[in-house]
Parts: structure tokens; C-alpha cells; sequence
């Protein structure tokens, strides 16, 4: 009697195989694939890089989309690419087999670079202009080094699969942990501060996480998408806190977790004229209140105080939710019993 094998499906049907490699066989889409292997590019980025048409190239984008190679995603007014994960087995072969020391692959990485420097420059001019309002609030608590130590501490060592950082920024939060993640997202409503997270993430090494602009109180993504979500020092900007909290929660995957990190109150009333804060500060009462009406619990509260100086400084809460004890990992658990 025969075997008959079952599905697997982590493999392609044929027809599908066939239509990606229609769709990769012309020579200004394969460039496309390789340069979008290095992260996501707008439809201007390629017109310099492969000299071509804008038409043109949207056209051989829209193919790509078709085919399902690539995704497209807004940002304002722009339009960004990149490779769609679930395509992976098929084409990171491809575009791993190509040989990239020499035209025209050699001469699309050079522009790529050139690109990305220009796109670094004017990211950086960009921060230099908030950098002295953004130093001033930093010199009022503990170091950022301190922030990030305890992020790691408190997240331990437990794997990521995907994690979605609310209010990215600069992207801070995700060079420190998208390396860990199988999958990274950013989302934040500002171009130009989009524009610098890249930047910065590019300069990290991390080129294929996905930023997007968008709400944080209407994100994109649906229910139970990401195991790990991050609200960085996002809430005291918001005039609904407690409903960004909401779509945070309803962001988490069953037995994930949700990270918050902001300012414990304060009475620092220039903060709402020089900085825009519309919150000075909440209480450990006042977020884990708010997790738990949005369905979370367990949570772990750690307070990072300043040291050695004045004492209306600001005091740095980390709120950690998760849907049981069970489910922080067991140094967070023991904190929490």
C-alpha cells in the first residue's frame, strides 16, 4: 500500500512557485528584489538608484505586489517596499545566489550607500534641531543607559517572535531589542521622526525592521499580533492615555507581554509649555488600573530614581503586563508575588 504524504505548509504550491518566478525573471525587478533585501526603499529611492522613470518603476513595483513578492505600505505621502517575510523561502535563495561584486548589482549597492548617507544626513539635521530639548528632559533622570539596563532586566531572557514598538521615535527602543525579535515594527505619526528612526536603525545594522506611520490609538494591526508591544515614553504626550493603553492590549498575542515605560508624577509645569507634555506623570496605580481594564494583569512596577540630586527630578516607572504571572518570565513572576 502507497503513502500518500501530507501537506507541507511550509512549502510553496507549484502555481504560486511559478508566478514568483515570472515575476522575478526580468532583470530591473531581480535589482529590485536584491536592493529590497537590504530593507524597505520608497518608489524615490529606487528611480535614483536604478535611474529609472518613476513610472517604470512603479509599474515593475506593481508587479512585484501582484506577485506577492512585495508589500507596500503609506507613510504620508510617500510610498515604502519591502519584502513580504512569507516569501522568504523562496526568495531569499534567489537573492542569496546573486553574485554581488559586480554591475549591475555592484553599482545598485553603491548608490544604495549613497542613498542611505543622504538619507542619514538629513535625519541627523533633523534630530540636531530637537536634540536640545530632548537633552534637557534626559538631565532631569537617571541616564538613558540606566532606562535600557532595566528594559533588559525586566524583559529577561525570554525569545521574541514579534514585537511592535508604539511611538518608535527615534527607533531607541528598537535598537535595543529588535535584534532579539524574529520580526520588528515601529509605528509613529510623524514622518520626519520616521525618517531618523530609519536612519538610525540602518546605521545599526538593522535595515528590515518595518516602520510605518500611523495612531497609536488606532494601530493597524490586528487583535493578538505581537507578543511583546512597547509604549516608550509615549503617554505623558497623549491626551488619551488610557485608550492608547487599550489598542496597546489588544495588540498582545495569548501569554505575551506589554512593556510601558514613562514618568512617575511630577510637578514640573515647564514641561507642558517647553517639551508639549500633557501629562506630568502617572502613578503606579493609575497605569496598572488602566492595564488591567484593558484585560492585562500580573503586573510588575519598577521605579528608576534619581540619585544624588535634587529631589523633584524625575522618577522613571516601567509598568510589565502579561496575561498571567506564568507568563512574565520567573524573575518577573517572583517580583510580582
Amino acid at each position: 500500500m502507497s503513502e500518500v504524504s501530507s501537506p507541507d505548509s511550509s512549502r510553496t504550491p507549484f502555481a504560486d512557485a511559478l508566478g514568483v518566478l515570472r515575476a522575478a525573471a526580468e532583470e530591473t525587478r531581480l535589482r529590485i528584489l536584491a536592493l529590497l533585501s537590504e530593507g524597505e526603499l520608497s518608489v524615490s529611492d529606487l528611480t535614483d538608484i536604478l535611474g529609472q522613470s518613476q513610472p517604470r518603476i512603479s509599474r515593475h513595483l506593481k508587479l512585484l505586489v501582484e506577485a506577492g513578492l512585495v508589500e507596500r505600505h503609506r507613510e504620508g505621502a510617500w510610498a515604502f517596499f519591502r519584502l513580504v517575510e512569507s516569501r522568504s523561502g523562496l526568495v531569499d535563495p534567489l537573492i542569496a545566489g546573486l553574485e554581488r561584486g559586480r554591475p549591475p548589482l555592484s553599482e545598485d549597492r553603491a548608490r544604495l550607500d549613497a542613498v542611505r548617507t543622504q538619507r542619514a544626513q538629513a535625519a541627523q539635521a533633523f534630530f540636531a534641531r530637537l536634540a536640545p530639548k530632548w537633552d534637557q528632559v534626559r538631565s532631569l533622570h537617571v541616564p538613558e543607559a540606566t532606562v535600557e539596563a532595566a528594559v533588559l532586566d525586566v524583559l529577561g531572557p525570554r525569545p521574541v517572535q514579534s514585537l511592535i514598538d508604539l511611538g518608535t521615535g527615534t527607533g531607541r527602543m528598537l535598537g535595543l531589542l529588535a535584534g532579539r525579535a524574529v520580526r520588528a515594527v515601529g509605528l509613529d505619526s510623524n514622518h520626519a521622526m520616521l525618517s531618523v528612526a530609519r536612519a538610525n536603525l540602518e546605521r545599526a545594522g538593522l535595515s528590515r525592521v518595518d516602520l510605518r506611520q500611523g495612531d497609536i490609538h488606532a494601530p493597524p494591526f490586528g487583535r493578538g499580533s505581537f507578543d511583546l508591544v512597547l509604549v516608550h515614553q509615549v503617554l505623558h504626550y497623549l491626551d488619551e492615555p488610557a485608550r492608547a493603553l487599550r489598542e496597546a492590549a489588544r495588540l498582545v498575542a495569548p501569554g505575551g507581554r506589554l512593556l510601558v515605560v514613562d514618568f512617575a508624577p511630577h510637578d514640573l509645569e515647564f514641561l507642558r509649555e517647553a517639551q508639549a507634555h500633557r501629562r506630568l506623570g502617572f502613578s503606579a496605580e493609575q497605569v496598572s488600573g488602566w492595564l488591567a481594564d484593558a484585560g492585562l494583569g500580573a503586573v510588575e512596577t519598577r521605579h528608576l530614581v534619581p540619585t544624588g540630586v535634587a529631589a523633584h527630578q524625575l522618577t522613571v516607572t516601567l509598568w510589565l503586563a502579561a496575561e498571567t504571572a506564568a507568563a512574565i518570565h520567573p524573575e518577573a513572576a517572583r517580583a510580582v508575588a
